[in-house]
């Protein structure tokens, strides 16, 4: 063997002892070195390490799909429920087993793997229940006033101002189930019966409500009404194992709503919230409680306010002690906030394209964010072929391994969407369907508003009638007192008159009685 020869068998051999770990750990593939792939390298991550989150990154078509399809089956595989949101809608077939096929089998053995085609168990859910899934709902209570301001894109004064109407609102006991239960709150709090209320804690400004309330508008547009409700998906469903012990994939299918980019990423962020916010504290774990993917991640930070990403940064590197691991699939590691960035222990890096300046600054910048290496970086990731990747772990001491380019292996589940029909059958299948199928409208803020307003303008109208009759009194009393006397009637007059006067006095006699008789009309009747 020549000296070069040597020394390049020793470097391949110093960057695999690092990948040697005792425990369990998944396989990702083969250690590349000087063009040729080595079977005999393997390439792990430690099972303990996946709470310590990661970063899969890459240009489009070089296979970022495929990997997180291959680290989340051995997730399953080992007992570990798996989250994945599934943007385009080739992830389902997780649930399948995989096509034996000639490249497949090829990679197989260029990497040392048994390939069995293998389907997972999986259930299929969807926001809201627009497209193929059960139904995943939050309240928009539970949804907050830092999220609701990320998908609404309010500034931060009015983010501060949501921030007031929400806590109004859990004060009062008016449940904001939905949106409209949000709307009706907004609104009333301008109108006059309810600007007295927020006197005490800070106003809310007629203008600030007017941007908040329009931008409910076209939010409810883009059909996010069908989001916000009941019954309230349970997150705690992700964390479920399989009767035969392997870990639950729950897949979010989102190709229905991938041209609302904001609202489902921020979805996402809830899903995430919510979970760090009801498991307890674990510390470090033999292997995770639950492992989320987090596809196309760029787009949950795109305009994301300051205390947006404080929330996401603080969810993720807090989580992990609750036994939660996060990886962000995305184009390049510069999509992702610094802060959060150094929270990602595991980076999978595909191949990037320098085609354009920018290009090139994002692949210098995506160098320099890896330990440093035996490779030249900056030219080996320009080179990877599909399915080829950067990789760099935690061990199982929590220090970083050495950079291994990687021949990745092959998924053993399909890879490619199952049939629509299928995909709809399992749905309807799972125990989880009849729980959140049915959306349910209960009494909340809207119908409480509502009625309080109701009760408020029937004693308005009250009150105005009463006033309305006790004016039309007084103006037909005060008609009645200038009225002119009307002139005496008949009767009126004969009893006045003298001669009726002087018949009275002669009333008692026989005369008098038979001549007052003929006046009155009561004379004796002739027989």
């Amino acid at each position: 063997m020549s000296e070069s020869s040597h020394e390049s068998s020793e470097s391949a051999d110093r960057i695999v002892s690092g990948y040697a770990f005792t425990g369990p750990a998944l396989d990702l593939g083969a250690l590349l070195w000087d063009g040729t792939c080595l079977p005999d390298h393997q390439i792990r991550i430690p099972l303990s390490m996946l709470n310590r989150h990661g970063l899969v990154a890459g240009a489009t078509g070089t296979g970022k799909t495929k990997t997180l399809q291959l680290i989340a089956e051995q997730l399953s595989a080992s007992g570990v429920p798996v989250f994945l949101a599934d943007v385009k809608g080739d992830v389902s077939g997780i649930s399948a087993p995989g096509v034996p096929g000639e490249k497949v089998q090829e990679r197989a053995k260029d990497v040392a793997q048994d390939w069995q085609p293998t389907g997972h168990p999986c259930e299929f859910y969807a926001l809201g229940g627009i497209g193929p899934g059960i139904p995943v709902r939050a309240t928009v209570t539970s949804f907050g006033p830092v999220l609701m301001s990320k998908v609404l894109q309010l500034n931060q004064t009015q983010e501060q101002s949501l921030g007031l109407i929400f806590h109004y609102a859990d004060a009062k006991g008016l449940e904001l189930v939905d949106l409209k239960d949000l709307r009706a709150t907004v609104a009333f709090l301008v109108s006059d019966q309810g600007k007295p209320e927020l006197k005490g804690i800070g106003g809310l400004s007629t203008v600030t409500a007017g941007v908040i309330l329009r931008a409910l508008t076209a939010f409810e547009q883009q059909g996010a009404s069908e989001f916000f409700g009941e019954p309230e998906f349970d997150t705690s469903e992700f964390l479920r194992t399989a009767a035969d012990g392997r870990g639950t994939v729950s897949v979010l299918e989102l190709p229905a709503v991938q041209d609302k980019p904001q609202l489902f990423s921020t979805f996402l962020m809830w899903l995430l919230a919510d979970l760090y916010t009801d498991l307890p504290e674990v510390g470090d774990l033999e292997q995770p409680k639950l492992v989320f993917f987090f596809d196309e991640a760029h787009l949950l930070f795109n305009g994301a306010s300051k205390a947006f990403l404080d929330s996401i940064t603080q969810t993720v590197r807090l989580i992990r002690s609750k036994g939660v691991g996060i990886f962000f699939v995305t184009q390049t590691p510069k999509d992702v906030p610094a802060d959060v960035l150094a929270q990602l222990g595991n980076r999978v890096q595909h191949a990037l394209r320098a085609f354009t300046p920018d290009d090139a600054k994002a692949l210098k910048a995506t160098v320099k964010t890896f330990p440093r290496s035996e490779y030249d970086l900056e030219e080996l990731l320009t080179q990877l072929g599909t399915g080829e990747a950067v990789v760099t772990v935690l061990s199982e001491k929590g220090a970083p391994t050495p950079v291994a380019a990687t021949r990745l292996r092959a998924p053993q589940s399909l890879m490619g969407p199952v049939e629509p029909a299928v995909l709809d059958q399992a749905v309807k299948a799972s125990l989880l369907y009849s729980r959140y199928a049915e959306p349910i409208d209960r009494e909340s803020a809207y119908e409480k508003i509502s009625a309080e307003q109701a009760a408020a303008e029937a004693v308005a109208e009250a009150a105005a009638a009463s006033v309305e009759a006790e004016k039309q009194a007084k103006a037909a009393e005060k008609a009645a007192r200038s009225a002119p006397k009307p002139d005496p009637s008949l009767a009126e007059q004969v009893v006045g008159s003298g001669l009726f006067r002087s018949l009275a006095r002669s009333i008692g006699t026989q005369l008098g009685r038979e001549i007052s008789r003929s006046i009155f009309g009561t004379a004796k009747r002739r027989r």
